[in-house]
């Protein structure tokens, strides 16, 4: 029964956190907001760290990839292979999203004991929890500082410390910042001694980032290696087309070669998304 209570209360701050957005949005970007698979993409921003807006982005993913479209096809007069460069610049500008969503949530969680730290010595020395958020929005460097920030202002507008709390996690979805929040929940329920229950937090993050940077370490020649099997066609492709042009006429001027580079292409998408679950490993 609780986690169905906690459950809806997180959907209804989701729900505010939306309505507030949407309030600071022109009228366009409010009806933009209503296309479907458009609030997630406004989550992914958010959790970036980006002033973007949705329409914005999209916006500035098409002219980018009618450029590219443009400059292929006045390079290589091919409309096939423009198209395909160009859906592949609007993937690129989507996939550098989401590096810098991975980067944010982590710089965060990597930031997040020393905040607990100042947390749990402003808890010994006397200062309510509301304190604490301030004092780490006050010491500490962005983003955490930003995001500590806003808690400390939603509850000190008089927000219950509940929905503050799971707006934090709306803001940064990660399994850490949901045990922090989980822990000082239950704890404002049940009791017990904050302090050392962040003390413990802290060192269980420190721990796991440890493991998380061996593990990073001895992955990094699979990554190199994934990298370079996918640069190494493109770059293949545009020294012979620089050097001799002509080398190239049999392939893209007939029906069967144009067939086989479009499931050259397919294959390799497909490659990338592999290469990439194989050399992943979540800790």
């Amino acid at each position: 029964m609780r986690e169905i209570e906690h459950e809806i209360d997180y959907e209804r701050t989701v729900n505010l956190l939306r309505e507030k957005y949407l309030k600071e949005l022109s009228p366009t970007e409010r009806w933009f907001e209503s296309l479907p698979g458009v609030p997630h993409l406004s989550s992914v921003l958010r959790e970036a760290g980006s002033k973007m807006t949705s329409l914005r982005f999209v916006s500035t993913s098409l002219m980018l990839a009618a450029a590219l479209f443009l400059i292929s096809w006045f390079l290589f007069g091919v409309w096939w292979l423009s198209l395909i460069i160009g859906v592949f610049g609007a993937f690129l500008i989507y996939a550098k999203l989401l590096r810098d969503r991975s980067l944010y949530l982590s710089k965060f969680e990597e930031q997040l004991p020393d905040a607990l730290d100042i947390m749990k010595r402003a808890l010994q020395a006397g200062h309510p929890f509301t304190e604490t958020l301030h004092l780490v929005a006050n010491e500490m460097p962005d983003p955490i500082a930003k995001q500590f920030g806003i808690t400390f202002n939603d509850l000190n507008y008089g927000t219950d410390l509940r929905p503050a709390m799971l707006g934090l996690l709306d803001r940064v979805p990660s399994v850490t910042v949901m045990g922090v929040v989980t822990a000082i929940l239950v704890q404002k329920e049940t009791g017990g001694n904050l302090a050392e229950i962040l003390d413990n937090i802290s060192r269980v993050i420190r721990g796991r980032y440890r493991f998380h940077r061996k593990v990073k370490t001895l992955s990094a020649e699979g990554r190199l290696s994934a990298w370079v099997l996918i640069l190494v066609p493109f770059m293949l492709f545009l020294v012979i087309s620089l050097t001799t042009p002509t080398y190239l006429t049999t392939l893209t001027d007939s029906e069967l070669g144009r067939t086989l580079i479009i499931w050259a292409f397919v294959f390799m998408v497909i490659g990338i998304f592999w290469i990439r679950k194989i050399i992943r490993i979540d800790v």
